[in-house]
């Protein structure tokens, strides 16, 4: 026997969230919608100056949370949000109270909450090609989905709408952002946290005479930019070093050198230029950053990321005073002002030898990265290109 939809969402411990601000229209339509399918409902009233107060007070049984002021859809849901969690919830539907979504689709959230195999954000998916659908927001919805998957990898064909599920467990516990803009934050940053984010079909409709948007094209489209640069600029130095670091550490010796060495399909260019960057990096003065830069680098040159970080991992330790003292040493015989004899007693190198001697380290540092890649670079070509060679004779 099929399980009820309202016993079904309790089991799977699902609430809805309807943020409202001076949709005095539609409200009561929306939430007598959710009604038929549940009782756990949270209102977020965001300041509203219309009849929304009023008619709130006839539904007393829901969980209810007013702002005295107009704080913006982000706070609205944020502070949801957070309720849902207090309260014990796995997952938190959002529907809009402007009365473009269907209480109606529901079970088709709740039916993907419980076949998924892990906790998953879902994000219910327009027909942006409709007639009914404005322009500019199929315009801005192109817009987002473009830079979610370049933030996430993650191809999806809707990110803007407001009808969502959201996993309690995996979202982030701390945003940054208050308006419209959060929207983008909570699934970009959830993806990043490694939830699933997934579209289902929805219906929508825009009705002139009863919608009412508080978007505000100019400011809106402002902040959602800056999010965005803000993001993308994570993505290049922090999610795709972390995320290639995770997957490295996951491989034993043995299987990189096969997979990555002899088993690789890329060119001995390729993997040549792979290894020189990494000991260009590894020697270059910019400790503490070089995992970073070489990753970020090797995606934007397109080489082959797992080669480029393992060599510039050479400023391990060990090799550190044997750098420092060939950096220096390199320096010295471009800038004369060196005292010679503090640089040829490795013993004798420290922090404050490199300080007084900052320019010198610098440009030698520099040369001796360039000199090494360049050599490094060129070795590894030809022992590629021999052992190809020795490979296809054999066969």
């Amino acid at each position: 026997m099929h399980e009820p939809i309202h016993i079904q969402m309790s089991r799977l411990g699902i609430v809805v969230i309807v943020p409202t601000y001076n949709n005095h229209k539609t409200l009561q339509r929306v939430l007598d919608g959710v009604l038929a399918y549940t009782d756990q409902i949270i209102v977020v009233n965001d300041g509203s100056t219309d009849d929304t107060l009023q008619i709130l007070k006839t539904y007393s049984q829901l969980h209810h949370i007013t702002f005295s002021e107009n704080k913006g859809k982000g706070m609205a849901l944020r502070s949801g949000l957070k309720k849902a969690k207090e309260l014990g919830f796995n997952y938190a539907i959002t529907i809009d109270s402007d009365g473009q979504h269907y209480a109606s689709d529901l079970p088709i959230f709740v039916e993907e909450i419980s076949e998924a195999a892990q906790p998953v954000l879902l994000i219910g998916s327009r027909n942006m090609s409709h007639e009914s659908v404005p322009k500019k927001s199929s315009f801005g919805n192109k817009f987002s989905n473009f830079w979610f998957w370049f933030e996430t990898g993650i191809k999806l064909s809707d990110t803007q709408s407001g009808y969502r599920a959201y996993p309690l467990a995996v979202i982030p516990d701390h945003f940054y952002t208050r308006k419209f803009e959060f929207e983008i934050e909570i699934i970009v940053r959830s993806a990043w946290n490694g939830a699933p984010v997934k579209n289902v079909p929805i219906r929508v409709l825009y009705d002139p005479e009863e919608r009412v948007s508080h978007f505000r094209p100019f400011k809106d489209f402002t902040r959602i930019s800056v999010l965005n640069t803000v993001l993308v600029f994570l993505t290049f130095f922090y999610i795709i070093p972390r995320n290639f670091i995770r997957s490295f550490k996951k491989k034993n010796l043995t299987d990189f050198v096969k997979e990555n060495i002899f088993g690789s399909d890329d060119s001995p260019e390729k993997m040549a230029a792979s290894i020189g960057l990494g000991i260009f990096m590894g020697i270059a003065p910019v400790w503490g950053f070089q995992t970073v830069i070489v990753i970020t680098l090797s995606v934007f040159l397109r080489l082959n990321k797992i080669l480029a970080f393992t060599f510039s991992n050479i400023s391990l330790p060990p090799f550190i005073p044997i750098i420092i003292y060939g950096s220096l040493a390199v320096g010295s015989l471009l800038i004369p002002s060196v005292k010679q004899q503090s640089l040829f007693h490795p013993d004798e190198i420290s922090f404050a030898i490199i300080q007084s001697h900052l320019v010198q380290y610098l440009v030698g540092s520099l040369i001796l990265a360039t000199a090494m890649a360049l050599l490094t670079g060129f070795g590894s070509y030809v022992l590629i290109k021999l052992r190809n060679n020795k490979a296809v004779s054999a066969d």
